[in-house]
């Protein structure tokens, strides 16, 4: 079976994806455009890119990466399923184009229509499409599929006893005034943290227990820190049910989770000793949340969010 798999894969999920496909025993290519880099040509090149978008809201720098796209489908060759992960950055008439290259077109989004609309990406683009919004899922009659455990199990050591430290690395956007709240609280209750805000502090109020900077940390970079942490802070934007790749990461490394997203209860995995549902009216609940012991997730469950079950349910494996 030959698979190929079209991402802007920034943050390197999506690679996990073909991993496990070769593990498997599959052909599987990774088409990840956040590679593809195009430089203007010159000058007038630019100047002219500016009033393409302007007049015809076109951009040339898109285009030249559907160009790449495409001709790396061609070098590839026909494919028996094709995964798109994050479909809203792709043009309709480049999908057309690719939807020729195999016999089983597939999306998947892991954010929400609120944010990246899907209305142009419907009405039989895709043989099938997989959203990990619950909302989206419902109103668009869309599979649901949630994210998934790209890590390996970290084994349970109970007698371990380390002071409690909660991570969150985020933007410094419509999130902050929560992340405030609870800063606030760990530096008055002495909780130790390490939270860290990207973008400009000056655009936001922002807690001085926030270390802010301009540059996102390497992956590897992040995963130590997860590592290092007890539990993790997941605060979710305005709109969004789906469970981000935090949730997942804590569930491998048996870390507890404080989430503003309500959603999480309705999972398999949810405990109440593991996650806490959090928003400004009960934040003094944090202190008796960190007290509870953690209770590790049964085999059969965990087994259900790992990537390869994902890939299993995604491509009818």
């Amino acid at each position: 079976m030959k698979i190929t798999v079209i991402s802007f894969d920034y943050f390197g999920f999506d690679n996990y994806i073909v991993q496990d496909l070769q593990k498997k025993g599959f052909e599987c290519n990774h088409i990840d455009f956040s590679k593809y880099y195009y430089k203007y040509s010159s000058f007038f090149e630019k100047v002219y890119n500016f009033f393409l978008k302007t007049i015809t809201q076109k951009n040339l720098k898109k285009i030249k990466t559907e160009q790449y796209i495409l001709n790396q489908l061609k070098n590839i060759g026909k494919q028996d399923a094709i995964l798109v992960i994050r479909p809203d950055r792709i043009s309709k008439n480049t999908h057309l184009h690719i939807k020729q290259y195999t016999n089983r077109y597939i999306a998947y989004l892991y954010d929400s229509s609120n944010r990246f609309p899907i209305k142009n990406l419907l009405n039989g683009l895709f043989d099938d499409i997989f959203t990990f919004d619950r909302d989206d899922a419902a109103k668009y009659n869309i599979n649901f599929l949630s994210n998934y455990i790209y890590m390996n199990k970290k084994p349970f050591a109970e007698n371990i006893i380390t002071k409690n430290k909660i991570f969150m690395i985020a933007s410094i956007d419509e999130r902050i005034e929560l992340w405030n709240l609870i800063a606030d609280y760990c530096f008055k209750e002495k909780i130790d943290t390490e939270f860290i805000g990207v973008g400009n502090p000056k655009s936001k109020k922002v807690h001085h227990k926030i270390e802010c900077t301009n540059e996102n940390l390497y992956f590897d970079e992040i995963i130590s820190k997860l590592e290092d942490a007890n539990v993790f802070l997941d605060l979710i934007r305005d709109n969004q049910n789906g469970l981000s790749f935090r949730i997942f990461e804590a569930i491998a490394l048996n870390k507890k989770v404080i989430t503003s997203n309500k959603s999480v209860v309705k999972y398999p995995f949810y405990n109440a000793n593991n996650f806490l549902v959090i928003d400004k009216n009960n934040i003094n609940s944090i202190k008796s949340f960190l007290e509870k012991p953690y209770i590790p997730l049964e085999d059969k469950v965990y087994h259900e969010f790992t990537i390869s079950n994902w890939n299993n349910k995604v491509f009818k494996l």
